[in-house]
C-alpha cells in the first residue's frame, strides 16, 4: 500500500506526555517512555518529547530529563525535543544539557528548539520572562551553538558539549521559518491543519535558505496528528478527547487533561464551545490505512518534505498505539 513517495519519506513520533482524567502526571510520563520502546520496535526515525510549563494536560515539563529516560529505555531509534523552548533558558545551560545527554547515548540525540515564552502571563512571570524575550531567539540559537564549537570570549566552555555535534532543529511558526533558513538548519513545521500557512513558511524556508555546517540544504520536517483507525469513525474518535481540551482551553482559559471520547461526546456544550470543538476535529489526517495512505501522499506532494513528526494524542492508549502500528504498516514495504 505504500506509495514510493512515503517509502521514501521518514517518519518520525513526538508524544507530549499528556495526562488524563483519572491518571496521575506520573502515568503520563512512564507512557511516555513506554511509546517510544514501542516507535523505536515499529521502526520509527525518532522520538521527541515537548516542553510545557503550568499546564494542567501536559505532564512533560523538563525535555532533556525525559529524553534521558527515553534514551535509557530504547536502543536505536533517535531521541530528542520538540521542543526546549530556548527563550526559558541560558544557552550555555541548553548546551550542557544537551552535552551530557550526547555524551551518554552518543549519535542518537536530536536538540529541537523553539521560541515560546509560556502561554500564560503567569507561568511567564513565574520563568522570570516575558512575552518579549522570544524575539531573542534568534541570537539565542547563535550562541547556544556556539557553545558546540567555541566557547565564550571570557574563556567560558560548556562541558561536555564542546566539540561534540548535535542535530539543532527549529521548530517554526511564522518567523522561525526565516531564522531556520538564516541558520542553515532544518525546520520543523506544523500544523497540517492550515496547509496555505505551511506551504507558505515552506517556501520562505526554502527561498531564504544559507548552507551550514548543519546542514548543507533544506530539511523540512512536516508535524500534525496522523490517526489510523480500522474505520473513518474510529479514526475521528480518537481525535475528539484533543479537540475538547482545545475547545475548553479557548473558552475557559486553561488546557485541561484529555477526557474519553464516550464523555466528551456525551457533553453539552455551549455554541462557542461546539464551534472551536467542530474546528478542531477538522484538518487532521484521518481515516482508515487507505486514506490515510492517500492523505499523505497529496501532503508530502504539496510539500516536498523529507520527514512527516506524527504528533497524535488520545485518551484511549491502546488505540493510540494501534495507530501508530497501522501507520507503521504502511510505511513497512521501505523496511
Amino acid at each position: 500500500m505504500s506509495s514510493s513517495l512515503i517509502a521514501r519519506t521518514r517518519f518520525s513520533v513526538l508524544d507530549r506526555s499528556r495526562t488524563r482524567e483519572g491518571h496521575p502526571p506520573a502515568e503520563a510520563l512512564r507512557d511516555t517512555v513506554a511509546l517510544a520502546r514501542e516507535a523505536e520496535a515499529l521502526g520509527f526515525h525518532r522520538f521527541w518529547v515537548s516542553e510545557h510549563h503550568g499546564v494542567p494536560g501536559v505532564a512533560g515539563s523538563a525535555p532533556t530529563v525525559l529524553a534521558a529516560a527515553v534514551a535509557a529505555a530504547t536502543r536505536t531509534i533517535r531521541v530528542g525535543t520538540g521542543g526546549v523552548m530556548l527563550p526559558n533558558h541560558r544557552p550555555l545551560v541548553v548546551a550542557e544539557q544537551f552535552g551530557v545527554l550526547e555524551s551518554l547515548f552518543p549519535g542518537r540525540i536530536d536538540m529541537g528548539l523553539g521560541r515560546s515564552v509560556g502561554f500564560t502571563d503567569g507561568v511567564r512571570r513565574a520563568l522570570g520572562r516575558e512575552k518579549g524575550d522570544a524575539e531573542d531567539f534568534g541570537a539565542q540559537l547563535g550562541e547556544l551553538l556556539d557553545w558546540f564549537t567555541v566557547g565564550s570570549p571570557a574563556g567560558v566552555h560548556a562541558r561536555p558539549a564542546e566539540g561534540l555535534s548535535v542535530p539543532p532543529f527549529v521548530l517554526a511558526m511564522g518567523e522561525g521559518a526565516r531564522i531556520a533558513a538564516r541558520g542553515g538548519l532544518p525546520m520543523v513545521i506544523g500544523d497540517l491543519r492550515d496547509r496555505d500557512r505551511m506551504l507558505r513558511g515552506i517556501d520562505r524556508y526554502r527561498s531564504q535558505f544559507r548552507p551550514s555546517p548543519w546542514a548543507a540544504e533544506p530539511y523540512v520536517v512536516i508535524s500534525g496528528t496522523v490517526a489510523v483507525a480500522g474505520t473513518e469513525a474510529e479514526a475521528r474518535r480518537l481525535l475528539v478527547p484533543e479537540a475538547w481540551s482545545m475547545a475548553y482551553s479557548r473558552t475557559h482559559g486553561t488546557f485541561p487533561p484529555l477526557a474519553p471520547a464516550g464523555s466528551v461526546e456525551a457533553r453539552p456544550m455551549s455554541a462557542r464551545e461546539r464551534d472551536v470543538y467542530e474546528s478542531a476535529l477538522a484538518g487532521h489526517i484521518a481515516g482508515t490505512a487507505e486514506q490515510v495512505a492517500h492523505e499523505l501522499e497529496g501532503v508530502l506532494k504539496e510539500t516536498d518534505a523529507q520527514e512527516v513528526l506524527v504528533t497524535t494524542s488520545t485518551y484511549d492508549r491502546t488505540a493510540l498505539l494501534d495507530s501508530h502500528r497501522r501507520l507503521a504498516a504502511l510505511l513497512a514495504p521501505r523496511r
